[in-house]
């Protein structure tokens, strides 16, 4: 069924909402209505509820049907279909399969974080990332190489995510979830205990769905940390964080607003100041690149 088509059905069967439906369906004859054509018959509240459902939706010159033909088919069918099971289509979340590939990164990545307590391993890492990263670290600042890491990690996490996170599928899963908590709200607005029974039933069901999203989500992750704990290691292992190796010498402070000057080991927010001033550019150069290739991280429902 129609997205539309339920949300009407649905509204109708609150009280006082299908006499306002009718009457915005009865004067939006061309295909437009304002709150001054309907507040002689409408309250204040029904329409911020027609709008809030998606019922009506922005227009040229006021609000719009969002479809007649499925507002009217809601507002036809009958009212024991809010028991029913959900009507969205959902991927069996065993279909949210892991290439050999993706579980080889997993390992990995899990070889990486011994890195962190392990010396030989931190050593074999930061003098490879040494490789790429050291004729950057000896031309320019500290600071600049920290902000240069976290411009790529932003680059290649968003472009992995938007590549390996199927948003379809997402956004199915999210509508299901959204869908059982709308009827599941509409059978305790009318107190029928049976309904809510089915329903929670359908909820216990769904929650393989959640086991899908969490697949869809930490495949990317497994990627962008691959990439991401070596860059993590080779500055760990060159500044010297917690007895790490220590290799460069003669770190100039960073001036940071509020905390003025700062040692890069100095602890800031319980957490050292290399690693805050890496989160902070990471998150701004990630909006940036985001809104620049117009790459939505947020599933549509």
């Amino acid at each position: 069924m129609a997205r539309i088509e339920k949300r009407a059905r649905e509204l109708a069967d609150e009280p006082d909402m299908r006499e306002a439906i009718e009457v915005v369906l009865d004067r939006s004859e061309d295909g437009e209505i304002r709150w001054v054509d309907v507040r002689d018959d409408l309250s204040s509240g029904q329409w911020g509820r027609l709008i809030e459902r998606g019922v009506l939706e922005d227009g040229e010159a006021g609000f719009a049907l969002a479809d007649r033909e499925e507002i009217e088919a809601g507002l036809e069918s009958p009212d024991d279909d809010l028991t029913s099971g959900s009507d969205v289509e959902v991927p069996d979340s065993d279909e949210v399969s892991w290439s050999i590939y993706d579980k080889a990164a997993g390992v990995v990545t899990l070889l990486f974080f011994v890195g962190y307590s392990y010396g030989p391993v931190r050593s074999v890492v930061g003098n490879s990332i040494d490789v790429v990263f050291g004729p950057l670290q000896d031309m320019l600042p500290l600071y600049a190489v920290i902000m240069i890491i976290a411009t790529l990690t932003g680059l290649y996490s968003t472009l992995l995510r938007a590549n390996l996170m199927d948003m379809d599928r997402m956004s199915a899963y999210q509508e299901r979830m959204q869908d059982i908590q709308e009827r599941r709200k509409a059978a305790k607005e009318r107190g029928d205990d049976e309904a809510m029974d089915r329903i929670q039933e359908e909820q216990m069901e769904a929650m393989g769905d959640q086991l899908g999203m969490f697949k869809e989500q930490f495949r990317p992750m497994v990627w962008i940390m691959v990439l991401t704990i070596p860059a993590f290691l080779w500055m760990y292992w060159g500044i010297g964080f917690r007895g790490a190796e220590g290799v460069w010498t003669n770190l100039q402070p960073i001036v940071l607003p509020l905390a003025g000057e700062v040692g890069w080991t100095d602890s800031l927010l319980v957490m050292p100041t290399w690693i805050i001033w890496y989160f902070l550019c990471s998150m701004a150069f990630t909006q940036i690149i985001q809104k620049g290739l117009n790459i939505s991280m947020s599933p549509s429902t």
